[in-house]
């Protein structure tokens, strides 16, 4: 087998140990399908997994050693998990996919192909939503055009990890020293010639989803305030509109005053405008220690991910 295959695929996992058999026989076939020269590797990240899923992946390797693995020493979350395999990989192209076959391997051919002609990053596009529930599907599209206008670095609607970079691409990634990584934005921010690729997206066939509304919720934050200082901007302007319609309003009392006479100040009226002051300077200050939060992570400079354990030749 060549020191650089053509091929790494890189397989964040927690607890799916009854996915990594039918993964690995459905995506051998397709890379060994491709007939490339090169060759192929599969990379398996356990991310902190708590059932059988290290084993699974040793079994993996003594039928093949193509398939690799790194084990964390606990569970970093996905984009740390993805961050580790983009380092270890040894492919000229790497390609990132969830181990649930919801993403189709069969594509790999045509991102491929892409590449070949001249692209560095050959994203995958879902054709529809049709696999997910109706909330997601909204919220996912809240999110995108969220994400897009508030970050100078659009990233593509309704595209996932799923994609194929070239090694030039990765190598750029690997040099951005953030610990707080929404790849996703990463992937965008590098740039490079880009190109799509459409598939449709199948319900998962073994195990469950390790994303629940929270850690999603997280994802979104963690993407829009690595992308954009837009939301600490906002309340600048916010708090100067409020402080001009303060200005008009005491303008008012003043005429008011002068033309009627002095009146009581009503209370409910009081209560409204110290009690909507108050929710804006909560939410700001909420705003404002995201960003901190995130700085206090950066400042620690602590790894992104620790190996505890490889499986196989990995690098």
């Amino acid at each position: 087998m060549p020191s650089r295959p053509l091929i790494s695929m890189i397989v964040p996992v927690k607890d799916e140990e009854a996915a990594i058999p039918p993964f690995v026989a459905r995506v051998s076939a397709v890379l060994e399908g491709l007939g490339e020269p090169d060759g192929w590797e599969i990379l398996f990240i356990d991310d902190g997994s708590t059932d059988r899923t290290l084993p699974a992946i040793l079994l993996a390797n003594q039928a093949d050693p193509r398939v690799r693995g790194l084990s964390l020493s606990r569970n970093f979350g996905k984009e740390a998990a993805l961050s580790a395999g983009l380092d270890h990989a040894a492919g000229q192209v790497v390609v990132p996919i969830d181990v649930d076959l919801q993403d189709p391997p069969e594509v790999i051919g045509e991102m491929v192909a892409k590449w070949r002609q001249g692209h560095e990053v050959v994203y995958g596009v879902r054709r529809n939503r049709t696999s997910d529930s109706l909330p997601k599907r909204i919220t996912a599209e809240w999110y995108y055009r969220a994400h897009n206008w508030l970050s100078a670095d659009k990233i593509p609607e309704h595209a996932g990890d799923f994609r194929l970079l070239d090694r030039r691409v990765v190598e750029v990634i690997r040099a951005m020293p953030e610990r707080n990584r929404f790849m996703k934005g990463l992937f965008a921010w590098s740039g490079f010639r880009q190109a799509a690729v459409e598939y449709d997206r199948r319900e998962r066939a073994v195990g469950t989803t390790k994303f629940n509304g929270w850690k999603l919720w997280t994802l979104a934050l963690d993407g829009i305030t690595s992308a954009s200082t837009v939301p600490l901007r906002v309340w600048s302007y916010l708090g100067g509109a409020i402080a001009l319609l303060a200005l008009v309003f005491a303008g008012f009392i003043v005429v008011k005053t002068v033309l009627f006479g002095a009146d009581v100040a009503g209370y409910p009226s009081m209560m409204v405008a110290t009690l909507f002051l108050g929710g804006l300077q909560l939410i700001s200050l909420g705003v404002l220690g995201e960003y901190v939060g995130r700085i206090l992570v950066e400042v620690k400079g602590r790894p992104i991910y620790v190996v505890r354990e490889r499986i196989g030749n990995v690098d």
